[in-house]
């Protein structure tokens, strides 16, 4: 049987702002857990193409804290236009129940 989450998707410019924004998530009890990836984007800005390396996080919360969760990520981060995307997702029963227990 399966439990609904979210998965919450920002990047920020480098590992120490990434580990920062990860930090304040979960000390907020906003996240479970924050996974950082190191990539290198390629994307529009005023007008050009740009390319960065960056540190991607994907934050698994739970659907009710999606408001919250959005208003922290742009309370903490280090972007002006912070990227956000949030979609659900199923998660087994066990990793489910151990996220809403921390998230408590």
């Amino acid at each position: 049987m399966s439990e609904a989450l979210i998965l919450a998707l920002t990047t920020e410019a480098n590992q120490e702002q990434a580990e920062a924004l990860a930090r304040a998530l979960l000390t907020q009890r906003l996240a479970a857990c924050v996974a950082l990836q190191p990539q290198r984007a390629l994307y529009w800005w005023e007008g050009r193409i740009e390319a960065s390396d960056e540190v991607q996080l994907l934050i698994k919360a739970r659907p009710e804290q999606r408001e919250a969760l959005e208003a922290a990520v742009r309370q903490h981060h280090s972007y002006a236009t912070p990227e956000f995307l949030c979609w659900p997702a199923e998660a087994s029963a066990d990793y489910a129940s151990w996220a809403r227990s921390v998230l408590s």
